[in-house]
């Protein structure tokens, strides 16, 4: 007589699935597959073998097949000293390229704040790949505005307030790599050297915001900082650029302010660190 595992507290099966028509027709590994993704996050981030058996109504032989593919991957991982499954790096990866697509319909109302409290320039940038992409701008509200280039990848993330504001909270290999084409000068006061770079993140990471005084175009200052998501980990960034002739110690400190505070009310958004619900409001007043 062959035993029947019933599933233990809190982990109720599964009722069993009535599908479609053309649910039938789907792939059945993949879709189980997803299936065991789906009960891991359920169960808190990390659950048994037997837990998951239990609750999918999958034989255990079967789930543990199919974690092996998950494992290899990169979407589930064996946690260390425990006959535990978690989620992978790879969701991780994946909910962090989903965030971006919605990146730009959500920092809309900041930027338009941004724009309109400084009446400068404004950008949403973000990392995709290896390249610092320029998402969305808002032009100036003044006759005399700076052109900072169109929408799409940037050539000087060391030298551009947006760019440093991201590659301070990256670890330094990645920030090698990004940088691997090498750090060319645009003006007499761009960073070129990895050294002197990695010394100026440190005071970015520590003081919130970057800032480019004509590092990138002659007679631009600018200002940024990054917007992270609830791991820390950066997702873009929003910078404001003035002409030189405006950007007095006050109005920096202006866009500085209007622009720490949209990052980090944005980030809140996405759950980041250091958040706080005042500066969301102060963000985006009338």
């Amino acid at each position: 007589m062959s035993a029947t595992v019933l599933p233990g507290p809190g982990n109720e099966a599964r009722p069993p699935v009535v599908r479609s028509g053309a649910e039938r027709n789907s792939i059945q590994s993949v879709d189980r597959a997803l299936l065991l993704v789906d009960t891991i996050a359920e169960l808190g981030g990390e659950a048994t073998l037997t837990e998951l058996a239990n609750r999918t109504s999958l034989n255990i032989s079967t789930c543990h097949h199919l974690l092996a593919t998950l494992i290899k991957r990169g979407f589930v991982m064996k946690v260390p000293g425990k006959r535990l499954y978690a989620l992978g790096g790879r969701i991780l990866h994946l909910s962090h390229a989903c965030l971006q697509v919605d990146l730009p319909r959500r920092a809309q109302p900041y930027l338009e704040a941004v724009n309109r409290v400084t009446g400068e320039t404004v950008h949403l940038a973000a990392l995709q790949g290896d390249a610092v992409v320029t998402l969305a701008m808002r032009e100036a509200r003044h006759a005399v505005r700076v052109d900072t280039g169109k929408l799409g990848k940037i050539e000087a993330p060391h030298a551009t307030a947006h760019g440093k504001a991201m590659l301070a909270w990256l670890p330094e290999d990645e920030m090698r790599r990004i940088l691997a084409h090498g750090m060319k000068r645009f003006t007499e006061n761009t960073i070129t050297e990895f050294s002197e770079l990695v010394e100026a993140l440190r005071i970015v990471r520590r003081k919130g915001y970057a800032v480019d005084r004509e590092e990138f175009l002659p007679g631009v200052i600018c200002v940024g900082s990054a917007i992270r998501d609830q791991a820390g980990t950066v997702i873009g960034s929003i910078s404001a650029s003035a002409p030189s002739m405006r950007a007095t110690d006050e109005h920096i400190a202006l866009m500085r302010d209007e622009i720490t505070a949209a990052t980090r009310a944005l980030s809140a958004e996405f759950g980041g660190p250091g958040a706080q619900s005042a500066d969301r409001q102060r963000a985006i007043a009338v």
